[in-house]
């Protein structure tokens, strides 16, 4: 897929498999969309860390959170992160290992990463987070003024973002098309399962509409 997008900087710029990127701001929405996990990617004292964390977003701001001591959040404090969220469609197979492949959409998203210390704004990102597989954040007990404070929220802006897409079958070598390899690929399909009460839950309480409606039960 090529886009009219321009990219916001030059290190979003795509430089191989342009055909298959994107800047177009909605691509980028609908895989942050359909995704459930960001990998983050700062660099420390120690070095490098990369960790899969869950997010949220809205129409220019990507939400990630964890605990306070969180090492790699206090890190990307007005540092420049890295977050990349991936999904994997499935597996290419080519008649040549060498091409073999997988389908996938993928968005990265660089900047600098901010601290969300504004309170409705926190509580609104971590709504965001909780609510972004599964509308949830209204079916729990709301989080407390400890909640909050054991809590480190990170916004990021989606300017500079760049989507990539693969998809079909492979791309094989024109000499090898008739030979007597297969080629093809085999899409992946995932499902959810019926919801499971927790062990110590009592007697009488029912999920809420929010996960029935989704998963069933």
């Amino acid at each position: 897929m090529s886009s009219e997008h321009e990219p916001a900087s030059d290190r979003v710029q795509l430089r191989r498999g342009v055909h298959r990127g994107s800047h177009d701001p909605v691509v980028i929405r609908e895989i942050l969309a359909a995704g459930m996990v960001a990998h983050v990617g700062v660099s420390t004292d120690d070095g490098p860390i990369v960790l899969p964390m869950a997010y949220g977003i809205d129409e220019d701001t990507i939400y990630v959170h964890g605990a306070s001591a969180n090492a790699l959040l206090r890190s990307a404090r007005s540092h420049e992160i890295c977050i990349t969220v991936t999904l994997l469609d499935g597996l290419v197979f080519a008649r040549t290992p060498f091409h073999n492949s997988m389908d996938y959409r993928c968005v990265v998203v660089r900047g600098a990463a901010r601290v969300v210390d504004d309170p409705t704004e926190r509580v609104d990102a971590l709504r965001l987070i909780t609510d972004h597989v599964v509308d949830n954040w209204s079916a729990g007990r709301p989080p407390s003024d400890l909640d909050l404070r054991k809590t480190l929220v990170i916004a990021l802006p989606l300017a500079e973002a760049s989507a990539k897409i693969r998809e079909g079958g492979p791309v094989d070598e024109p000499e090898d098309l008739d030979g007597p390899h297969w080629g093809g690929h085999v899409p992946l399909v995932t499902s959810w399962g019926i919801p499971i009460d927790s062990v110590d839950l009592r007697v009488g309480i029912e999920p809420p509409a929010t996960i029935t409606a989704v998963f069933g039960k």
